[in-house]
């Protein structure tokens, strides 16, 4: 996938990685089974989540989730799963709720397509 990407973008992301703590798709679907109490959501375009998204997701896209998550989330220690197409998205938008001062922001490595590998579950909106 990174092959599809500018090496100036890859660049940006592999510094943001440096920073921000990832997870896997199975781990964000354990947690689901389990019906842990955390907030997952999909960073990609509205048009990209209209499609289809994670059960349970809510929509914040890159382009205005520092602009609105301060509404959506008030409390900083909240645990936020964030992902998009791949992880590098989600990489970045986590990377700056982290300066935000949020505290607990994870971004799902392998993303959505990862999740449909897997076989596991997407919803419509």
């Amino acid at each position: 996938m990174a092959d599809q990407h500018s090496p100036r973008f890859l660049k940006i992301v592999e510094d943001a990685k440096k920073r921000v703590r990832e997870t896997n798709i199975d781990d964000v679907k354990a947690r689901l089974d389990r019906g842990e109490k955390f907030i997952l959501i999909d960073v990609r375009e509205e048009s990209e989540y209209a499609k289809d998204h994670l059960p349970g997701a809510v929509h914040l896209g890159k382009g205005i989730i520092e602009r609105d998550i301060e509404e959506r989330v008030p409390d900083l220690n909240m645990l936020m799963v964030l992902y998009c197409g791949g992880g590098f998205r989600s990489a970045l938008a986590a990377d700056n709720l982290q300066k935000m001062g949020y505290k607990n922001v994870v971004s799902m490595d392998g993303g959505v397509r990862g999740w449909r590998e897997k076989g596991f579950p997407m919803t419509k909106a």
